[in-house]
């Protein structure tokens, strides 16, 4: 018998989905470029690049939850 490869489908809904976030991904690459010489350590973008993450996951739960069994 073969076995069926698994793909993980969340990571491939991820790849779909990210188009529809590219502003929340120029902010956060507006933000690398605006920090990357800084010496302190003390300025980030974790905010950004959370923001480009929810978008992307907000997009992906639907899609996600309806194929689970």
């Amino acid at each position: 018998m073969d076995e069926e490869e698994l793909v993980d489908q969340k990571k491939y809904l991820e790849e779909r989905c990210k188009p529809q976030c590219v502003k929340s991904l120029y902010e956060y690459e507006k933000c690398v470029k605006r920090v990357e010489n800084d010496d302190t350590g003390h300025k980030h973008c974790t905010g950004q690049y959370f923001d480009y993450w929810s978008c992307v996951d907000k997009c992906v739960a639907p899609k996600l939850f309806k194929q689970l069994k």
